[in-house]
C-alpha cells in the first residue's frame, strides 16, 4: 500500500449511517483524522464519540463551505433510503455531491465515492440512474478519485471476505459492510486505485492482504470521461435533461477555471 503523507483531514459524508460509521472508524484505525458532515450534531455525538463534528446539510450548499474547507479527502456514504419524497434520489444521492463539488472552489481533495453495484444496469427493477449520474459529476470535476460500487449490504457470509473487484456491470452479488467501509478508506491510501471505477462483492476466501495487488488490474477510466471504464454506452449525454447536461458543464468549468 502506499499511502500519502500529506492525507491527514477526512470528510465523511453520510457518517452517520451504517458504511459511514464503520467508515469513520476505519479511518481512525488508518491514522486519517475523520471530520463527519452531520445535520443534528448533538444526535451525531451519541452516534459517534471522539469524533470532529461539522453541522451542514447536503441540499444546502451555503452550509457546506465550511464542512470542505481544509479537506485533504472526502468519503461520500450517504444515501437516500429512508426518505419519503419521490425526488429523493435526485436531491441526496446526486444532489449531495453536486452539492459539495460545487464548494470546493480550488481545493482538490482526493474522493472515494460509494454508489451501487447497479449503477448502470438499466435491467434492474427500482435501480437509480441517479448514483449512475452522480459518479458522472465526480469523473468531470478533474478530482482525484475512487468510485466503489458496493454489492447487497451484509448478503454475504462469515467466510466469505475475499474481495472481487469487477468492471462492466455485470457483477451480483453481496458483501459485509466493514468491508465496504474498509475499501473505501483503503482507495484513499493507495496509488492504483485512482480513477477507478469497479464493483465491489465478496466471495469464499480469506482478507486482502497486497491493496495495490488487489487495485492494479483495474482499467482507468479515461480522463474527464463521463463513464466508468467498461460501462454501457446507454445513457448518452445529448439525451440527458438540460439541468443534468448544465451541472456537468458547471463542475467541468469549476475544474478548468479553478474558481
Amino acid at each position: 500500500m502506499s499511502q500519502k503523507q500529506e492525507l491527514t483531514d477526512v470528510l465523511m459524508v453520510g457518517a452517520t449511517g451504517t458504511i459511514g460509521q464503520l467508515a469513520v472508524h476505519a479511518a481512525q484505525r488508518h491514522g486519517l483524522r475523520p471530520r463527519a458532515l452531520v445535520r443534528d450534531i448533538q444526535r451525531a455525538a451519541q452516534q459517534l464519540p471522539d469524533v470532529d463534528l461539522v453541522q451542514g446539510d447536503l441540499e444546502d450548499p451555503a452550509s457546506l463551505r465550511s464542512a470542505v474547507r481544509g479537506a485533504d479527502a472526502i468519503v461520500f456514504t450517504h444515501g437516500s433510503g429512508g426518505d419519503p419524497r419521490p425526488d429523493a434520489r435526485e436531491h441526496i444521492d446526486y444532489g449531495g455531491v453536486r452539492n459539495v463539488l460545487s464548494v470546493l472552489g480550488a481545493a482538490r481533495p482526493r474522493v472515494a465515492l460509494m454508489t451501487s453495484v447497479y449503477s448502470t444496469r438499466s435491467d434492474v427493477p427500482n435501480a437509480s440512474l441517479w448514483k449512475r449520474r452522480s459518479e458522472r459529476l465526480l469523473r468531470a470535476s478533474g478530482l482525484p478519485y475512487t468510485i466503489v460500487r458496493p454489492g447487497w449490504f451484509d448478503h454475504a457470509g462469515p467466510t466469505q471476505r475475499r474481495l472481487v473487484l469487477e468492471q462492466g456491470g455485470t457483477a451480483d452479488g453481496g458483501i459485509a459492510s466493514d468491508q465496504i467501509a474498509e475499501t473505501l478508506v483503503r482507495s484513499l491510501l493507495t496509488d492504483t486505485a485512482l480513477g477507478k471505477t469497479f464493483e465491489l462483492i465478496a466471495a469464499e476466501g480469506e482478507e486482502p492482504s497486497d491493496w495495490n495487488g488487489l487495485f492494479d488490474p483495474l482499467k482507468a477510466d479515461g480522463p474527464y470521461s463521463l463513464d466508468g471504464a467498461l460501462d454501457p454506452a446507454d445513457l448518452p449525454f445529448e439525451a440527458e435533461p438540460a439541468r443534468l447536461r448544465a451541472d456537468l458543464d458547471t463542475v467541468r468549468s469549476l475544474n478548468t477555471s479553478g474558481a
